[in-house]
């Protein structure tokens, strides 16, 4: 019998395709003549006419030409940019809907990199927004110019062209209102603007942190330079513009980067910090200090976090990746010591700080790597019986794989933000542990990305 041949998409062909499900960035995902197609903006159940714009060896991608069945759950977008900016990707997507793809996007990581009985596992439902949108406590913008005009927003998709974004859906509109009036300010008193190309001008990017509980405004100017034209002049302009604001800083980043951020920060006005409140949490937030974007919600996976480590006074907690040191304070009641590492110094020192602050005495924070630390901490004879991870996209490095199953802790609550990262850490895991549920939280709405906080059990004692 002969074998049936893939037959290779060319590009600029169009076809008909129907949309199975969405893929991790969001895209609509089909199949043609066996090949995966992704095309960004269709949905599930939708028949499509599509153009191939990208071909490679095991996929293509395509932009939709003719929407021929469209999905009952499509919407009009409420951004004006939504197909031009990219920060979002499911604005078009009703937001029930946008939960139940969400988990269905965690379902078929696992089902791509592990080998476990998927169907058998407790994959919960999103836990989503009572109100999606206006949700983000900072923004940083992009300062250019066009036609003697000052824009501030992001880059297009696949582009360098500079979106300028008035209102955005889901900022705070605290943080909209700040880049509204500093773009202007900046205009008035003709403050030069970075060019990348040029590498001449000043004023890089806008920054704007809100405390959603406090109401305090932070506005950061990242500036190619230390020298800032018509200094205080500016700073009187932002403070009767904006009266919310309790702290005006400058950032120095002269360097030819994609980072926005540089080594000195300058206080031009109020406080080196704002405050915000997680819970019964007080947080100092500096300019460089890295926050969650979403506090409600991140109340919701904190707690989510809590529930699975299920503790009852005595246990010994390692929070690795521990940042400032939130989550492990969210736990210290519960929790008979907690030790916390993480590579960044600086958010040792925070973390720190933010233990004494609340009067945690027994959380121990150090800088370094958890797959290095707690060996040593075992040899000494402190051993952990819960382990909590928060890795970045990239998942656990394997050395940490490794130590868990070496140290054996009775248990491990994963936090991730990367489905994919996460089926292929639990399936290095899965000879020694369990996955016992899988708890999904949209921590943010209108895009692609998914929390996920995991409780793994260990099965031999």
């Amino acid at each position: 019998m002969k074998k049936e041949q893939t037959v290779k998409i060319e590009p600029k062909q169009t076809f008909p395709l129907t949309i199975k499900r969405l893929g991790i960035n969001g895209e609509g995902v089909g199949y043609f003549k066996r090949q995966v197609v992704f095309v960004p903006g269709a949905l599930p159940g939708e028949e499509v006419v599509v153009e191939a714009t990208k071909v490679q060896p095991k996929f293509a991608e395509g932009r939709i030409k003719k929407i021929r069945k469209k999905s009952p759950y499509r919407v009009q977008p409420p951004c004006p940019v939504y197909e031009e900016c990219g920060g979002c990707q499911l604005q078009h997507l009703r937001y029930d809907q946008q939960l139940k793809e969400k988990r269905d996007i965690v379902i078929q990581a696992l089902e791509r990199h592990t080998k476990l009985p998927v169907a058998q596992i407790d994959i919960r439902e999103t836990i989503g927004m009572d109100d999606p949108w206006n949700y983000r406590n900072k923004s940083q913008f992009q300062v250019g110019s066009r036609d003697g005009q000052i824009l501030a927003g992001l880059y297009g998709i696949n582009s360098h062209k500079l979106v300028n974004i008035q209102q955005c859906v889901v900022q705070h509109p605290l943080t909209n209102k700040a880049t509204e009036a500093v773009k202007q300010i900046l205009q008035d008193l003709k403050i030069p603007i970075y060019n990348e190309r040029s590498r001449k001008g000043i004023v890089r990017t806008i920054v704007a942190r809100v405390g959603i509980q406090t109401g305090e405004l932070q506005i950061v100017l990242i500036t190619s330079q230390k020298n800032l034209p018509q200094q205080d002049l500016l700073v009187e302009r932002i403070k009767k513009a904006v009266p919310e604001v309790r702290s005006i800083v400058q950032n120095v980043n002269g360097q030819k980067t994609s980072l926005i951020f540089g080594d000195q920060s300058i206080t031009l006005e109020g406080t080196d910090f704002i405050q915000e409140t997680l819970g019964d949490l007080q947080f100092e937030l500096s300019a460089r200090t890295f926050f969650q974007l979403n506090p409600e919600q991140t109340i919701r996976l904190y707690n989510e976090v809590k529930n699975a480590a299920g503790l009852t006074g005595t246990e010994k907690v390692v929070d690795a990746y521990c940042g400032v040191g939130t989550i492990g304070l969210w736990i210290a009641e519960q929790a008979g010591e907690i030790r916390g590492m993480d590579i960044i110094r600086e958010s040792i020192e925070d973390a720190k700080k933010n233990a004494e602050r609340h009067g945690i005495k027994h959380a121990k924070y150090v800088v370094g790597k958890a797959e290095e630390i707690m060996p040593k901490w075992v040899k000494q004879g402190w051993k952990p019986d819960v382990v909590i991870v928060d890795p970045p996209r990239t998942g656990l490095d394997q050395q940490l794989l490794k130590t868990i199953l070496q140290v054996k802790p009775k248990k491990v609550v994963y936090v991730s933000c990367n489905p994919s990262t996460l089926a292929k850490d639990i399936a290095v895991l899965a000879p020694k542990y369990k996955v016992e549920y899988m708890q999904p939280v949209d921590m943010f709405p209108q895009t692609a990305h998914v929390e996920t906080c995991v409780m793994l059990c260990r099965t031999d004692s």
